[in-house]
């Protein structure tokens, strides 16, 4: 019967509608029927800038709906992810693409604690938070194929999925260059917000190797001067392309980049700790104070992009000590185990219907096409009345080949 019922509860939802809508940040408490503790004493560190910041959470309740819940979403992510490495192999999916297995949980974590009206801005590392926001694995992986059912109509690719209606902003194919948009996006979040009540914050997630890039310096300065809700998070998967942190940065500790800016460092494989953090971190930017700087300590298993193997800047039981000591999928599956709240059975069942989803949606993908010429100049200009507008010439280089319409 609990079998069933997982996949019942998994089944009742669209596959990648996970989009937490407008006010539903409802999570489980202490009182609540079957509720189990979740120990977070171990997994922050707090630079307090000049405000004295202290706050961070030292525990969190969860049941049983909800893990089975965040279990389906991050094995999810990790199929897709998987398929999108085989089908590159196979050449379905060309030029660059940069997987995200390994950093599920803080995708879903930060999802968990937000909900639609806060922005939401990410590096070319982009699938899983597509999927997140409005997204599905048949959208992404038509994407990927280039298909004009993909989710920005074949024309973005790995790098540049969006949803306007969900708040997603999109990954950013240029090292750190999302950032200025992140603040972009928190200035007009704190310019619509309404007096007296809480800004929805934006997120600007980046990479350790990212983190010195001077733009988001910049971009911190202009939220720290006009309080923006902006939350600067740094993925810190450990390596930026191939150098490791030792070898490209001088200052590992981005949570404290921010000198008189408020910092905290979450264990990015722990669920748990990283809705908590952000539960905080939305608070706070929200409230007013200014923004937030948040490292995250996760890791990647696949090297940088799909044409790095990830082999010769890294040891092979690096990455194996990763997968069986601090995998984010395994936590979670270890909590169901240990609390009786669900069967090695169950789970294998779960995983073998998600396989299954995925592989259908892929399939279906592959029945796409190419967008045609007539969408060459789709999506470029548009009118006064926000509609999509022809634009009446394009100028070419060779003047002989300028079009008019």
């Amino acid at each position: 019967q609990d079998s069933r019922r997982i996949m019942a509860l998994s089944a009742g939802r669209s596959l990648g509608r996970w989009a937490r809508p407008l006010a539903a940040r409802a999570f489980a408490s202490a009182g609540d029927p079957g509720a189990i503790r979740v120990d977070l004493s171990d997994c922050f560190q707090v630079h307090a800038g000049s405000v004295g910041f202290d706050q961070y959470p030292t525990e969190a309740y969860t049941t049983k709906e909800e893990l089975i819940e965040y279990l389906e979403i991050m094995q999810t992510m990790r199929r897709m992810e998987i398929t999108c490495d085989i089908e590159y192999k196979a050449r379905m999916i060309r030029g660059f693409c940069h997987l995200y297995d390994g950093q599920e949980a803080v995708a879903t974590g930060i999802n968990a604690a937000l909900d639609l009206n806060d922005s939401w801005i990410t590096s070319y590392r982009c699938h899983c938070v597509a999927l997140l926001r409005g997204g599905t694995v048949g959208k992404v992986l038509a994407e990927l194929f280039g298909f004009g059912s993909g989710m920005t109509k074949g024309k973005g690719g790995s790098m540049h999925f969006y949803s306007k209606e969900h708040n997603f902003y999109g990954g950013q194919g240029i090292v750190g260059a999302q950032v200025p948009v992140g603040a972009g996006l928190a200035f007009a979040n704190k310019y619509k917000a309404q007096p007296g009540e809480p800004m929805p914050v934006a997120i600007a997630a980046y990479g350790d190797g990212a983190a010195n890039q001077g733009q988001i310096w910049e971009s911190a300065n202009m939220a720290s001067l006009w309080k923006l809700p902006l939350i600067l998070t740094i993925e810190n998967n450990k390596y930026g392309m191939g150098p490791s942190q030792a070898r490209h940065t001088s200052a590992p500790s981005y949570y404290t980049m921010g000198n008189h800016i408020p910092g905290m460092q979450i264990y990015g494989n722990n669920i748990f700790a990283v809705r908590e953090g952000y539960k905080i971190a939305k608070d706070y930017c929200g409230a007013g104070n200014g923004p937030m700087y948040i490292e995250v300590d996760t890791y990647r298993y696949h090297g940088h992009s799909m044409s790095d193997p990830g082999k010769v800047y890294r040891a092979e039981d690096e990455v194996k000590l990763q997968r069986t000591e601090r995998d984010p999928i395994k936590y979670v599956k270890d909590l169901l185990l240990e609390h009786s709240l669900s069967t090695e059975a169950e789970i294998k069942d779960m995983e073998k219907r998600i396989r299954e989803e995925v592989k259908k949606a892929v399939d279906e993908a592959k029945k796409g096409s190419h967008p045609g010429p007539e969408h060459l100049y789709d999506h470029i200009y548009m009118a006064p009345d926000g509609s999509m507008e022809m634009p009446s010439v394009v100028r070419m280089p060779d003047s002989s080949k300028t079009q008019y319409f």
